[in-house]
This record gives structure tokens, sequence and C-alpha cells, in this order.
């Protein structure tokens, strides 16, 4: 196995497994003719589905390249493919959704980016990221509240601001960190849910990767822009909603498909643990689509679309990450002698 390769957490495992098995009991649930019926109704449509989410993808590269600094940021086309990877390894695979951003540090370093100033870049592109999706799921629950007065989207707007509420004390908590050269803590954290051979990057030079992330931090026209970036690409997701229940005939208004993906970020920022969000993520689209009219088989059939597409440009995320990862350790044995 090389370096690259993650031994999987037995824990995380079953995490994937149960969610597995909980979006079969929700397909029959929800009816499996029905939601067969409407996946073949997409058919083809999938891959323009799949396609547009390039847009945000490209947005939060983007977002995470401001975060470098100007003498040795990445170029916009290698942002945009580490980004992918990123993506692939965290949709993909049972690393707790911070797996894939230990390999982009990894990959920035064989791009030239030195190490602490990647790993910093990496840790504060994850605190903007959890920020700025904690502003677009507060963003929604408001427009719900706006939108609707009805006893059940009052109750679903008050459990989701009670996981804000959690998880901007713990962001704060996570960004004073940052700021007092206690990196070592998080990793220490961090570093339980991955891989062995994952854990060094994120432990070495703690010090100097410290420094690097206080400097992000004050480089702020640039906080700035990574975060409005980041956001429009937060709010761009909607778009792949809408898509879907066009194409399926119970189109949804761009506010409504706005809430709805808001909605869906919080379940899944809520479900970290569990590898993609299994289970809990469909779970979470039938009991929020039905506050739009929707039924459980479209609901189910947005949820799944969005597995199609993390399927269509993660595995091939994955072949080459691999392909990167054999070929940097096949260079490095080459220059061994």
């Amino acid at each position: 196995m090389n370096s690259g390769s993650p031994a999987i957490s037995p824990a995380l495992t079953a995490a994937g497994i149960a969610g597995l098995v909980l979006v079969g009991l929700l397909i029959v649930r929800s009816g499996a003719d029905e939601v067969a019926h409407a996946m073949l109704t997409l058919g083809w449509r999938l891959a323009p589905i799949t396609l547009f989410h390039l847009l945000p993808l490209s947005l939060n590269a983007l977002s995470w390249r401001e975060l470098m600094p100007t003498s040795c940021r990445l170029n916009v086309a290698s942002a945009g493919w580490i980004r992918w990877i990123r993506e692939s390894i965290n949709n993909l695979l049972p690393v707790a959704s911070i797996g894939g951003d230990v390999a982009g540090v990894r990959l920035a370093r064989l791009r030239g980016v030195g190490s602490a100033q990647a790993a910093a870049s990496m840790v504060v592109d994850t605190t903007v990221g959890v920020v700025t999706q904690l502003v677009f799921v507060s963003a929604g629950v408001t427009l719900l509240m706006m939108r609707s007065t009805d006893g059940a989207a009052l109750l679903a707007a008050r459990i989701v601001l009670i996981g804000i509420a959690v998880f901007a004390v713990a962001m704060t908590i996570f960004v004073w960190v940052q700021h007092r050269n206690m990196l070592f803590v998080s990793t220490g954290l961090i570093g339980r849910l991955l891989p062995k051979d994952w854990r060094s990057i994120l432990s070495d030079g703690a010090s100097a990767i410290d420094e690097q992330v206080v400097a992000t931090y004050r480089r702020g026209p640039a906080l700035l822009r990574a975060s409005a970036l980041r956001l429009a690409a937060w709010v761009t997701g909607a778009g792949e909603i809408w898509l879907v229940t066009h194409f399926l005939g119970r189109s949804l208004s761009a506010t409504d498909s706005l809430i709805l993906e808001s909605l869906g970020n919080g379940i899944y920022a809520a479900a970290f643990i569990v590898p993609g969000a299994l289970g809990v993520l469909e779970g979470g689209f039938i009991m929020f689509g039905a506050l739009f009219g929707l039924p459980a088989d479209i609901s189910l059939s947005i949820s799944l679309s969005k597995r199609v597409r993390e399927l269509l440009l993660g595995l091939p995320g994955l072949l080459v990450w691999q392909w990167t990862e054999t070929h940097s350790l096949l260079q490095r044995k080459d220059a061994a002698p």
C-alpha cells in the first residue's frame, strides 16, 4: 500500500455499511417502483446534472486558491484538479469528510507548494467552508420561516437552528485554537479519525503551520474573496436541485430549491462522521421535501441523483489520485539510489 492509500477505520466502515442499509430501507419505504421510475426518467439527464456541479466545484477551488500566498499560489487548473480529487475522496471513501483535505495537502506539496503553506491554506479553507456553510444554512432557515408558518416547517427550522448554534460554538473554539499556536490539539483529534499513514502529514511542523495559519487570517482581502467565492458555491449548488425537480416535472422555484439545498447541507454537515452522510441525507430530503409538497420518491430521487453525480465524478477522481500517488512513489524509488 502506498502512502497515499488509506487504511480504512473499522468504525467508519461500519457507519458506511449502516448508511447503505438505511438507504435501502428508505427506498423500499418510499416505494421502490416509484423511485426506480423517477431515476429512469432522469436517465441521460443525470449527465448535465453532473456537469453542472463543476460550477460550484470550480468556485470552491478558486476560494481555496485565494488563501495561498501569492509566492506559491497554484494555477487555476491545478487548484481545480486537486479540489476534484479532494471531493472524490471525501464523498466516496469512509474518511470522515476530512481525508480528502489531507490528501489535498500532499498533492499541493507535489505541485511545489510549501508544506506549511499547503497545510495552513487547507486549515483555513476548511474553516471558511464551515463558516460560510453556516451562513448559507441560516439564510435557508430564515427563508423557510418567511415562506411558511406551518408547524412542521417551524419545527424543522428550530431543529436546524439548534444544530447551527452548536456548530457556531464549535467553529468559534476552532478558530480560537488556530490563533493560539495549538494546532497540535486539533490535529490530534482529527488524527484519530484518519489512517496512520496520513497522520504525519498533519503533525509535521505544527509550529510552522500555526504561523502560516495566522498569516493567512491576516490577509483580510484574500480571506474576504475566499469567503465570497465559497458562499457563491453553496448558493450555486441549489441549481442541482432545481434541475432534478425540473426534469421530473415537479419544478421548485429558485427560492425553494435554495432552501432545500441549505437544509440538505445542514444535514450533511451534522452527519460528517457517517461516510457521505449515507442514509441520513436521504432521510433528511424526504422529511424536508415534504415541506414543499414533494412526494417521498421525488425527494429520494434528489438525493440519489447527488449520489450518482458523486460516483460519476468521484470514481475517475479516485483513479487519477491513485495514479498520481503511484507515479510519485515510483519517482521516489528511482531517485533513492
